[in-house]
């Protein structure tokens, strides 16, 4: 047995959720120009630093997996009756003097109202779907999040969305610890290279989240679709 699978033998596996339209919502983590984007903010300042490898790496797994599966899982939860939440990041300040100490060191800051700002057309909110704005990386330290989506009654959150080892996984593992159930779908995030996407899987597969793909979170959508309508 490898290291992977003695470590995976020191936790019990987590229960399968099972899913109800009324205590589900589907969480998109930060998809906006500013973060998930070739031609705007934080890839662009990359490429010009010259990382172009790790956005050229990051672009193509949004663009051929993450941006298409988010969209195929938005309208399977739109359908089901699901709530569908979004988070991005968004300065309160035009020079950003309110952003976290994090955000500030790392020169992440989307000033009100600009494009960086501004969900992804093809994945941006529906009717008056909730946008949760943060200026930090963990939308449950840093937002209203968790007193929202007690007020809806959700107990199981589908999670996608950007950076995986990031934004991503700070969501995933605060969710747990204030005993959200998690289902986390790998080929909706993206991070910068395979080796960081496989490991932050690995960190929280079966521990904090249920690792699922795409394909079976739109099998158990479809089946909870029909139910609903029967």
């Amino acid at each position: 047995m490898d290291i992977d699978g003695r470590l995976r033998r020191r936790h019990a596996r987590l229960p399968e959720p099972t899913l109800r339209r009324r205590d589900t919502a589907l969480l998109a983590i930060d998809l906006q120009y500013g973060d998930a984007h070739r031609d705007h903010g934080l890839l662009q300042r990359m490429r010009d630093r010259g990382d172009g490898a790790a956005v050229e790496y990051y672009a193509g797994r949004l663009e051929e997996s993450v941006i298409p599966n988010v969209r195929r899982l938005q309208e399977a939860c739109r359908q089901a009756g699901i709530e569908v939440i979004h988070t991005k990041i968004e300065s309160l300040t035009r020079d950003g003097r309110d952003r976290s100490l994090e955000h500030k060191h790392l020169g992440i800051h989307h000033s009100p109202g600009s494009k960086d700002a501004q969900i992804l057309d093809e994945v941006a909110p529906q009717g008056d779907e909730i946008v949760i704005t943060k200026t930090c990386g963990g939308a449950f330290n840093g937002t209203n999040i968790e007193y929202v989506l007690r007020n809806l009654g959700i107990q199981h959150l589908i999670i996608v969305g950007v950076v995986t080892s990031g934004c991503v996984e700070v969501a995933v593992r605060d969710a747990a610890d204030r005993g959200f159930e998690v289902l986390l779908i790998e080929d909706a995030t993206a991070t910068w290279s395979d080796d960081m996407q496989r490991a932050a899987m690995r960190a929280m597969d079966e521990i904090y989240a249920k690792v699922q793909s795409t394909s079976e979170m739109l099998a158990r959508l479809e089946a909870l679709t029909v139910a609903v309508a029967r």
